[in-house]
């Protein structure tokens, strides 16, 4: 009776708990309790973090996918950086653009990426520095964030 009522205990305390995916596998493993490995829920606890570079290999794909338009200057994968050069849209050619891309972290985090853009505006024949609206670097960052959370989906369930 009382393997029962701990049992019962044990099941509570985990769906209680479900969300916190992270901190569960502690009481998981304590309670014997291990995934299968063909179980794509159970991949999917790793598959943010799981890279080859130094870097989340989901958000660095996404933001080469994102600045494919623009000419690259650098690209450390190990470090997390992308560094493009200047950009003029055919449409405007009086005013380009420069992006960088830096990647913080291995998790696919929102707070894991950092986007920084200069914008430049020819007057007179001279390149003249002016504000980037912060939108524009904030939808940069929401469409690599995107990109990210699609390539992992995929990666997952194909």
């Amino acid at each position: 009776m009382a393997r029962k009522t701990s049992a019962v205990a044990a099941i509570a305390l985990l769906s209680v708990l479900g969300a916190c995916a992270g901190t569960m596998d502690w009481v998981k493993q304590d309670l014997g309790i291990t995934p299968r490995t063909n179980d794509p829920k159970a991949a999917d606890l790793a598959a943010s973090k799981v890279t080859t570079i130094g870097v989340n290999s989901y958000l660095w794909r996404a933001s080469l996918d994102t600045l494919s338009f623009m000419p690259l200057v650098q690209t450390d994968s190990n470090g997390g950086v992308i560094v493009t050069d200047w950009y003029a849209n055919p449409s405007s050619p009086g005013e380009r653009m420069k992006v960088t891309v830096t990647i913080l972290d291995q998790d696919l985090r929102a707070d894991a990426l950092k986007v920084a853009a200069l914008r430049q505006v020819n007057q007179n024949g001279q390149w003249v520095d002016t504000p980037v609206q912060a939108a524009t670097v904030q939808k940069l960052e929401e469409i690599i964030l995107t990109k990210a959370r699609d390539l992992r989906r995929s990666a997952l369930y194909g």
